[in-house]
């Protein structure tokens, strides 16, 4: 008998993710990563209206699930949707590597490199004592870090605001030295006229890229920002499709950011990697996220010739209840080795899932969501 689709179901756990789980009638489960910070139970709902198309079907049909769940219905789009539809593609995609005994990045063409280099966050939503932070993350090994330019940011960014910026960076540099790299968030935090400002006063600190310097929806602008400094720009956490990427790669962007939980799963990102190849445009995928997210990263990331580096969230300031390794049996897999992860070679995503520890998390789920900012004149400011 053909294998179907026999149970669907989204599990949010702490810290702030959302598991999908997907069974087949003849006993492979798959999973993968729908979280969408501040939105795992609405994402929960688009996750089980999507399981009364799937169950029933045959789960080895990946891209036509994939063109169902994103076209099928005619209002489309968006983060909540597509973070839905990642999911389910990625426990797809570890089912039908599964079935065949081999990991995922075998079936999109196998391995083009043998390690992915890995970095960590240190400083927090409002960056401090950043130096003793990163001093940590070399212990463990890594060779990268990222940092928050800023706490909450005043809409023309003053004297202090930007100096500050520019001493937390130093400080950073001084411990890296010259043979590793910080990378620098803006967050969205800052309007394009205040990071034009601020890029030529970071040029002489070298940063690995400056992230996010407008927020998605000022795409539009951000060639701007290209033209005002040497440093390479990244964006694409909030961006959803090829089509939402093509224009910030049109505009010169250096580094594209999909995230394989908000941007359509293993089947859209690999399609956004080729686009980005195009440009000349490596990719660092955004994943501040859990285990499973990391995981469908990395077999992207095994396959895909302009891979640069990945984000990963262990130790991340955000891991209140949880940590990124809790819900994994075997942590072999996602160890770093020299500051990279070497291949995986266990077959689908390449880990194995606690489901005990999965089920009793999400038996005690409370709703995470970011805290919000607001300017000195009491408006909104952006978190």
């Amino acid at each position: 008998m053909t294998s179907i689709i026999s149970r669907v179901e989204a599990l949010p756990v702490a810290p702030r993710w959302l598991f999908v789980r997907i069974e087949t009638s003849d006993g492979i489960v798959g999973w993968g990563e729908a979280s969408l910070e501040g939105y795992g139970d609405v994402v929960r709902v688009a996750v089980e209206q999507f399981a009364a198309y799937l169950i029933g079907k045959d789960p080895g049909v990946i891209e036509d699930h994939w063109q169902v769940l994103t076209k099928g219905q005619f209002y489309r789009g968006g983060a909540v949707l597509a973070s839905a539809v990642s999911g389910v593609d990625q426990a797809l995609w570890d089912i039908k590597g599964k079935r065949l005994g081999v990991p995922v990045h075998d079936l999109l063409g196998g391995a083009v490199r043998e390690r992915i280099r890995a970095y960590g966050w240190v400083g927090g939503d409002d960056p401090s004592e950043v130096a003793d932070q990163i001093t940590a993350q070399l212990e463990v090994g890594l060779t990268a870090v990222k940092m928050n330019a800023s706490g909450r940011m005043g809409r023309n960014g003053s004297v202090t605001e930007l100096d500050g910026v520019v001493a937390r960076v130093a400080s950073a540099r001084a411990v890296l030295g010259p043979d590793r790299d910080v990378a620098v968030d803006l967050h969205g935090r800052f309007s394009l006229a205040t990071a034009r400002r601020l890029a030529p006063m970071l040029e002489p600190l070298h940063p690995f890229f400056i992230e996010e310097p407008v927020v998605p929806e000022n795409s539009h602008v951000i060639g701007r920002m290209v033209d005002a400094t040497t440093v390479p720009i990244a964006t694409g956490e909030r961006l959803y499709s090829r089509q939402e990427f093509l224009p910030v790669l049109q505009a010169g962007i250096g580094i594209a950011q999909p995230d394989l939980s908000h941007a359509g799963g293993i089947s859209e990102v690999r399609r956004i990697a080729a686009l980005a190849e195009t440009f000349d445009v490596t990719l660092a995928p955004h994943c501040p996220l859990g285990p499973l997210a990391l995981a469908a990263c990395l077999q992207v990331g095994f396959a895909t010739p302009n891979y640069l580096i990945q984000e990963q969230s262990i130790g991340i300031h955000y891991n209140k209840g949880a940590e990124v390794l809790d819900y994994v049996l075997d942590t072999g897999p996602l160890k770093f080795v020299d500051g990279s992860f070497e291949r995986l070679t266990g077959p689908g995503l390449g880990i194995e899932i606690d489901e005990q520890a999965v089920r009793q998390a999400a038996s005690r789920w409370e709703t995470w969501q970011n805290p919000i900012w607001r300017h000195d004149d009491g408006s909104v400011a952006e978190w």
